[in-house]
């Protein structure tokens, strides 16, 4: 399942280490201003890895795209959700309503020939839209 977010870098956080069973990690959280002019929302994602030393290149107020999963764990009864990002990119835009470019099939994934052409996706997406090409077309 991937997401897409597009939005301006507000603030990027310290980067976390450790050692586990497998070697040295590090992680690096940051957050992002979804560009809906009425109601804008900020959400934190993680970046893993080389994912984390790439955040390095972007300034705080970059519009950024960030394609995403997401996955919960249960801990002590408790349930933790975690956005992580595993691709990260500049976009032109500048935070003033510019529209949100369309969905592009990933490059491991090519679109279905025998699917009908689906109308776009208006600008105002909400960030919590999946792309899987398994969904159907019922709302429910």
């Amino acid at each position: 399942m991937a997401l897409e977010l597009i939005g301006k870098l507000v603030k990027v956080l310290p980067e976390v280490t450790g050692q586990g069973k497998n070697g040295p990690w590090n992680k690096q959280e940051f957050v992002i201003e979804t560009l809906d002019s009425q109601y804008p929302k900020k959400v934190c994602l993680t970046a893993w890895g080389e994912k984390a030393n790439d955040l390095k290149q972007f300034a705080d107020g970059d519009t950024l795209k960030a394609t995403f999963s997401a996955e919960s764990r249960e801990y002590n009864d408790r349930w933790y959700t975690e956005l992580r990002a595993f691709r990260i990119e500049l976009t032109e835009g500048d935070g003033a309503g510019a529209p949100a470019p369309g969905y592009a099939a990933p490059a491991g994934r090519p679109a279905q020939a025998s699917r009908p052409a689906q109308a776009s996706q208006p600008a105002g997406m909400p960030f919590n839209t999946t792309f899987d090409d398994e969904s159907n077309d019922l709302p429910f």
